[in-house]
């Protein structure tokens, strides 16, 4: 097997092409399309968007954004952190490490991530190393943040 690179996407109609293959799988949820779409500067070097492919073929993409401490809701004390999301692989390459690879990418920044886990892939998440996130929202935001914190980096306790 060829060794798992992650790959900063190019914001481009290339791309936009690739991601349309996604959405043929019927998760308009985790679409991109518009994200792209409104992001549309041709190799923007700011994409959020990053992915992973098998041949000429993109099989595992996910979104990732800094987050500022000022802008934290999540975390205390209140700290810079990545919030993960639109993590999708294609069916076909589930099982062989792509996902996992995305994930561990996002942790090398060794800044705590939050990210929304997609109905039935909680378990994915937990076997992550991810955990409910310990504070009571003032607000209901709709969600449910799982949370990692990198290792030496503690959340305090509620």
């Amino acid at each position: 097997m060829n060794q798992i690179k992650v790959e900063k996407l190019l914001i481009n109609y290339k791309t936009l092409e690739k991601f349309k293959f996604f959405k043929a799988y019927g998760n308009q949820e985790l679409s991109m399309m518009e994200d792209l779409q409104s992001n549309m500067i041709e190799n923007d070097s700011e994409s959020p968007f990053f992915g992973i492919y098998y041949g000429d073929n993109l099989v595992a993409r996910m979104s990732l954004y800094q987050i500022k401490a000022k802008y934290d809701q999540y975390f205390d004390p209140p700290q810079d952190y990545l919030t993960l999301w639109k993590l999708e692989v294609l069916p076909d390459y589930r099982g062989k490490g792509y996902g996992k690879a995305l994930v561990d990418f996002a942790k090398a920044y060794k800044l705590p991530i939050k990210t929304n886990p997609l109905i039935n892939s909680k378990h994915f998440w937990e076997k992550m190393g991810f955990q409910k996130a310990h504070y009571e929202m003032e607000r209901d935001l709709g969600e449910n943040p799982l949370i990692w914190m990198p290792e030496g980096v503690k959340e305090k306790d509620a």
